[in-house]
């Protein structure tokens, strides 16, 4: 381990709903695969009735409550603010934001942070679509919804970044915070709008190729709606980047 990165802390920022079949092994997972690095993970759980925050109390017992924290909220109040919620409780200099449903494997991590490492990036994010990053557990047309949302996406708004909608970032902190405060979007569009205001504002943006994998456990909080609320706020941020 490097001298910079010894100083460097990760707050690792993880919203769950109903991710009791999931949350100890994505901990488990984070702790395997980042053995000698200074990291928290922090739980965010919209009051989820099926006893997640049971088990992160019991995750807590075995990892200690100095690296496991659980930040929960009464009820599902967004995507969004469950970031800035978390971001509240974040001691590092850095923030990962990731899913709980492990279509976000915890072995990229290392190579989000030897990334930043090499390229002083602001913000590392995962990508499905360049070489060496992929889908696995989709059916071809979620593939191609997905893959022609992005194409959409990048025709008209030119962000630099070739997988828009990925929930898998590394952010310096004070970049996420910055960032986070100009977004208004909620939802699925909410991780568009974040990459899209931070190419505007001219943060420095690497990829890291990731297979996203469906998640293994629970049921998708995607609706059919999806696709309706994407291609709205598509035109938001037409009109107003």
């Amino acid at each position: 381990m490097t001298e910079d990165q010894k100083k460097n802390k990760y707050s690792i920022i993880i919203p769950t709903y109903n991710e009791r079949l999931n949350v100890a092994l994505i901990v488990y997972l984070v702790f395997k695969h980042l053995p000698d690095v200074d990291f928290e993970i922090i739980i965010v759980d919209d009051g989820s009735p099926d006893g997640t925050q049971d088990i992160v109390k019991q995750l807590q017992q075995v990892y200690g409550e100095d690296r496991v924290l659980l930040r929960a909220r009464p009820r599902k109040l967004g995507l969004g603010t469950a970031y800035i919620h978390g971001l509240k409780h974040a001691s590092g200099n850095f923030v990962v934001i990731m899913d709980a449903d492990l279509s976000h494997h915890p072995k990229y991590l290392p190579r989000f942070i030897k990334k930043q490492m090499e390229t002083g990036a602001d913000i590392v994010t995962g990508t499905r679509y360049v070489k060496g990053g992929g889908v696995h557990g989709w059916n071809l047309m979620r593939k191609l919804t997905s893959r022609g949302a992005n194409v959409l996406a990048q025709t008209l708004l030119w962000p630099g970044v070739s997988d828009l909608t990925g929930s898998f970032r590394l952010y310096r902190k004070s970049v996420l915070e910055d960032v986070i405060s100009s977004v208004v979007s909620k939802g699925y569009v909410f991780q568009m709008e974040m990459i899209v205001r931070a190419t505007r504002k001219g943060f420095h943006i690497q990829e890291v190729p990731i297979t996203f994998v469906d998640r293994v456990y629970g049921t998708s909080k995607l609706g059919g709606s999806e696709i309706v609320e994407y291609l709205k706020g598509l035109v938001y941020l037409l009109l107003t980047t």
